[in-house]
This record gives C-alpha cells, structure tokens and sequence, in this order.
C-alpha cells in the first residue's frame, strides 16, 4: 500500500512537472507515466486490477471531479449561455446518436449490431472528460465565453449520454420499447427531478455551513452536498419507498451533483460579493473618520471587524475551493494509475481496426455538430456566436474519460459483442487524450494572440 501512495505521489509531481517544464498536459502526462509505472513496477501495486472493480473506483471519485469542475461555473454564465449549452450538451448528443443509428451498419456491420448496441456503444464514446479540458485550457489566456462553452458542455455533456445509455441504450438492450413519447417523458423527469433535487440539497448544505466558521468543516460540508446529492439521486427510488411509493425511478447523480454545487457557490458567491461592497463602504467611512479631527474609536472599530470577517471569509471560501481542486488532481491520478492497470494491449491491438473506425467516425460526427452550432449561432443574437477558430477549439475539446469504462461495465456480461466495446471505448479514450490535445494545444498556441485580443474585449480575466 505505501508502495502505491509513494508511486501515485510520484506520478503526480512528474506530471505537473512536465506540465509546468514542457507544458504537456497533466492528463497525457498522467497516461504515460501511469503506464512506465505499471511496466516497470507490475503487480507491486495494484489498485484495482479488473475493469468491474475500476468502474466502482470512478464512481467513487466522479463527485469530487464534478464538485471540483462545477464550482468554477457560475449562474450569471448559466443564464447568459443556457441556450449555447443546451444544445451543445443536449441537441447535439442526440443529432450525434441518431447520425449513429444511420451510419452504424455502415461502420460495423459485420457484427450485425442491434439499434440498441449502437445506442450504447456511441452512447459511452459520447462522453466527455472535463478534467482533460479544463486541465489544458487553466495553461491559456482564453476567452470567458469559449472557457464557459467547453467546460460547461463537457461537465452537461455527461449527464446526457449517461441518461441516453442508461434509460435509452439499456431499456432497449433488454426489450423495452423505445418510443418518442418515452425518450420526451423520461428525459423531461430525470432532468428535470436531477436539478431540483441538487437545488434542494445544496440549499441542505448551505445551511450546515452557516454553523461553522471553521475551513475543514466548509470543505466536509461541500463535499457532503456533492456526493449526497449525487447517491440520493442514483438511488432515488430508495427514497421514494421509504415514502411508499413503489417505485424504480432513478435520476442523474452527474447532474444532481452539478447542481448541488453550483447553488452552494452561487449562494456563497452573492453573500461575498454584497459583504465586499459592505467592505467598500466600511473602508471609505474609516478613511473619512480618519481624517477626522474627533475620529469615533467605536466607529473605526466596528469597520476593522467588518473588514476582517469579509476578508476571513472569502479567504475561507477560495482555500476550500483550492482544497477540492487539490483532491480533484489526486482523485484523477489515481484513475489514470488504475486505467493503466486494466488496459490489455493485447485486445486493444485485436480490435485495432474498429477502434481507428470509430474514433474518426466520432470525430468527424463531432466537427459537424460543432460546425452546426456555429452556423445557428451566428444567425441569432440569443447565442454565443462561433467563429472557425472556436469552432476548431470546441470540436478537439471532446477528449474522452473514465465515465465511459463506468458505462461499459454497465453492460450485462452475457453480451456477445461486450469484448470489442471494451477494445473499442478504451481505445478511443488513449486516442482522444493524446491526438486531441495534441490538435487543442497546437490550435490553442497558433492563436494565442487573437484569444488574448479577444479575452481583453470582453474586461480581461473574469
């Protein structure tokens, strides 16, 4: 066990080295060293050492990853590109596997999939990673309005293919009918129920961090309204029986985590943000009695109090947002040490051929989505418009992660075609993360200028 912490912390340093030294980014560096690692070292440590026991580790780490990523979004961000959103992470995933269900004899059909093995098997290579994006895009001066786009559609992203795989692929999988009316009704009821209970969580969260001033116990807080929305809504129907209601309803614990989160930082973010202009008026009453020739001790005393609670607290709240980024980078360390272990080089070479078919078709699929936004976008004034060096950023952001392994070992074992998704998923996420990084930062770096330019028309950093 010592043995896998003092490699894990390793991996780690080497990874952040590379990213600072050669500007490598931490995901591609975290791959490779996971895999010298696992060469040189074999079976001293293992972390999980199946594909089944790695799904539990990524459903165990997934929450911090999203607690960590959801709280650089911000409601202002939500409301302004709703719309930009919604159709990147909703409209074109579902374009996405319909396009699928078009072309999918064409790509296999030697396999003779069903629609719902091709549901599922573009469903889990959908997916996104938004660790990887917001790894690389924190190297850059970027634009407020692309950052927003493609970490928010990789954080909604998620939720989407999950629910499309899980209550779409699977129901299918085995027997269900797959209607219009079902995809409306049950997409509108997970969706929606997902929200609303993050909401009600995260407002259950706010208030057990209204009874305490200490740092640890805000960040314990923060992570139990992130992880307890996430179990309370995959096992909603759990909570529904306890209330009678037989039931086997479930809801999006990606979302309902989001949520959760977004409101506890909302929330905080406000109450900072009205103590701040409190601030404002405190320092400029302290400078006015200052010059004072009576100056009010009690006064000037109950200015430095409010100067000093503000400033405490929203130091509080940014080193509790840094604590939880700081267990986001651990958590995604130890997911890439556990995938190097499960990866047989042996299957993926086997399937070589329809790993290389399905990450082109993927990514062409991918440009196009991405080239229609832009052309919807720029002709309406209630969405982000896109240009071509956008366009090219947003497409490449799609690199793929952990959350599509959880979704193959959703998969029944009985499945005939349950080997080659293995090759093909774990495939495409080893190509995403190296060829598409490589194609982000190269994109990234060529117009380097012109982000700046832009970032600075819309008021610098935000």
């Amino acid at each position: 066990m010592i043995t896998a912490v003092l490699s894990i912390a390793a991996i780690l340093y080497l990874a952040l080295q590379l990213e600072d030294k050669l500007k490598i980014p931490s995901p591609v560096g975290l791959i490779t060293l996971s895999f010298l690692f696992h060469a040189l070292l074999g079976d001293l440590f293992l972390l999980t050492g199946d594909s089944e026991h790695f799904a539990l580790l990524v459903i165990l780490l997934l929450p911090i990853l999203l607690i960590s990523d959801s709280l650089e979004l911000k409601v202002d961000d939500l409301r302004e590109h709703g719309l930009s959103l919604f159709y990147l992470s909703v409209v074109a995933v579902a374009l996405s596997v319909i396009t699928a269900l078009l072309i999918g004899d064409a790509l296999f059909g030697q396999y003779d999939l069903s629609i719902a093995a091709i549901i599922l098997l573009f469903a889990m290579v959908l997916a996104t990673d938004p660790v990887s994006v917001v790894s690389i895009f924190s190297n850059f001066n970027l634009p407020h309005r692309l950052k927003i786009l493609c970490e928010g559609e990789s954080l909604f992203n998620d939720a989407t293919a999950l629910i499309v795989f899980v209550f779409i692929g699977l129901y299918a999988l085995e027997g269900g009918e797959v209607t219009f009316g079902y995809v409306a009704e049950t997409s509108a009821m997970i969706v929606l129920g997902s929200i609303l209970l993050g909401i009600i969580v995260g407002y259950i969260g706010l208030l057990l961090m209204k009874t305490t001033s200490n740092r640890i116990a805000e960040l314990l807080v923060l992570i139990l309204t992130g992880y307890g929305a996430f179990e309370l809504s995959e096992h909603f129907y759990a909570l529904l029986n306890l209330f009678g209601a037989h039931s086997h309803m479930h809801l999006s614990g990606i979302l309902a985590c989001i949520f959760s989160t977004v409101t506890v930082h909302h929330v905080l973010s406000k109450a900072i943000a009205y103590d701040e202009m409190r601030l404002e008026r405190e320092e400029k009453e302290l400078a006015r009695e200052s010059r004072a020739t009576s100056s009010s001790v009690r006064l000037i005393h109950s200015a430095l109090q409010t100067i000093k609670a503000t400033v405490e607290e929203r130091d509080r709240h940014m080193r509790t947002k840094e604590d939880i980024q700081l267990l986001a980078i651990v958590a995604n360390t130890i997911l890439f040490v556990a995938m190097a272990e499960i990866i047989s080089l042996d299957l993926l070479w086997r399937y070589k051929t329809e790993i290389l078919i399905m990450f082109l078709a993927t990514t062409v699929i991918r440009a196009v989505m991405m080239a229609k936004f832009a052309i919807i976008t720029n002709q309406t004034d209630r969405m982000t418009n896109i240009n071509f060096r956008w366009w090219g950023v947003l497409t490449f952001a799609g690199i793929k992660g952990g959350l599509s392994i959880v979704m193959l070992m959703m998969i029944p074992s009985t499945f005939e075609h349950l080997e080659m998704f293995k090759a093909i998923v774990v495939g495409v996420i080893l190509l995403s993360t190296f060829i598409y990084s490589a194609i982000l930062i190269t994109l990234i770096t060529k117009n380097s200028e012109v982000f700046e330019r832009e970032l600075e028309e819309e008021g610098g950093h935000h």
